[in-house]
């Protein structure tokens, strides 16, 4: 890689079930701690009492309460994650036209889509809010970003379900080293947790359905993980061109050496068997940082906690580095979807910043499934090497890797 396009990282941000600041997450997951309860939707639902990985706190109540009414709760929490990194970024002093926003969301403003279309049927159309369609729409997550920080080289907003962060910051890394941005605001957010959403997973038998205490529901690589756990927030990187940061003399955290995107194009919500797409990713954004597999000291998994998924994403990265250590940080925050990749993004970068691994918690009496090749840290473990790679893989089998340098 050329040094004039290297891509940093120069700030981070995250609202999460574990906590509304990036600092009080990291403690948390380096403490094993859990940020999943018990939750209950519309008593009219039919659906019972289910584990949940809720924010830490109401983004509404992280902002100005006039501002917060006009805006969805994924927009909130994506605009109180990423005012927190561009504040750790220092404020940049960038050209306006430089300024890139680029914010995945698997759905965008779903509540505001339901809340509306229950006034619509319940109070007639003129009580439905005339805010509702820039609220529900998902690219105003992006938009609301960029309107934020005056950001007008783009606001873009992958779509592509559980992988939209990760993807988000591979788009930004793109750009920059494209020559079309000095600095992009790159992330993503979700704030899904409705009873629809719930409905229909609990029909796709997707849901985890373990009895016990909630906090336990979420096991990644567990023997006994039967689905994953429900889970809202949001996460943000500021990426920059090296010589531009260098220029303004900022602290870089990292940096985003290689990013590599495929697609299973084999089924809407099943692996593909091989891990064909899943392979390729990983290899690519090895390939793109310029280094070899072997110089990757540990993967952050997408592991969800379902029976198939963590069976082919373990395979996959043993075919690609061997029997590699891996965490699963959704075991403690459950699955942000749209802002899983860019959350286990900021997680991948504070692990290289500390030369730390957070733990997997809840993989019980059975441990780690014995059929799984993959070493999973089930406590805090030094992190000596120089790269680590982040996994996001989405439905409709898009594959999303990510490979984080030191500082």
């Amino acid at each position: 890689m050329r040094e004039w396009d290297a891509v940093v990282v120069t700030g981070i941000g995250s609202i999460t079930p574990l906590g509304t600041e990036t600092i009080t997450m990291w403690s948390a997951l380096l403490a094993a701690e859990s940020g999943i309860g018990a939750r209950a939707l519309n008593p009219g639902s039919g659906l019972p009492s289910i584990p949940m990985g809720s924010m830490a706190s109401d983004p509404a109540g992280l902002l100005d309460p006039v501002a917060a009414k006009r805006l969805d709760r994924v927009q909130q929490a994506a605009l109180v994650a990423a005012r927190e990194a561009w504040a750790d970024a220092g404020h940049p002093d960038v050209d306006p036209d430089r300024l890139v926003s680029a914010i995945g969301t698997g759905i965008g403003g779903v509540q505001s889509l339901l809340r509306e279309h229950d006034v619509l049927h319940e109070r007639g159309a003129r009580r439905v809010s005339p805010r509702v369609v820039p609220m529900l729409m998902p690219n105003a997550v992006a938009a609301v970003i960029g309107i934020e920080f005056g950001a007008r080289g783009g606001a873009y907003t992958p779509v592509s379900a559980c992988s939209s962060g990760a993807e988000a910051i591979a788009l930004g890394a793109r750009l920059i080293r494209s020559g079309e941005a000095d600095v992009v605001i790159a992330g993503g957010a979700e704030a899904a947790i409705t009873p629809i959403t719930v409905a229909g997973f609990v029909q796709a038998r997707a849901l985890s359905h373990y009895d016990g205490d909630p906090a336990s529901a979420s096991r990644p690589f567990a023997a006994d993980r039967s689905g994953f756990v429900l889970g809202e927030g949001a996460g943000v990187v500021v990426l920059e061109r090296a010589e531009h940061a260098a220029r303004r003399g900022a602290r870089v955290r990292a940096v985003l050496a290689g990013a590599g995107i495929a697609a299973d194009a084999y089924h809407l919500t099943a692996p593909a068997p091989e891990g064909w797409g899943q392979i390729a990713a990983m290899r690519k954004a090895v390939a793109q940082a310029g280094i070899q597999a072997g110089r990757i000291g540990h993967v952050n998994a997408h592991a969800t906690g379902t029976a198939a998924g963590d069976l082919a994403e373990s395979a996959a990265i043993a075919e690609v580095f061997g029997i590699i250590p891996a965490t699963a940080p959704k075991a403690a925050l459950g699955h942000l979807f749209g802002a899983a990749g860019a959350v286990e993004a900021v997680v991948t970068i504070l692990s290289l910043e500390h030369g730390m691994v957070p733990p997997t918690r809840n993989l019980g009496a059975g441990g780690v499934d014995p059929a799984l090749p993959i070493d999973v840290v089930t406590s805090p473990r030094e992190e000596a090497h120089e790269f680590a790679l982040s996994n996001s893989f989405g439905f409709g089998g898009q594959n999303v890797s990510l490979v984080f340098g030191r500082a």
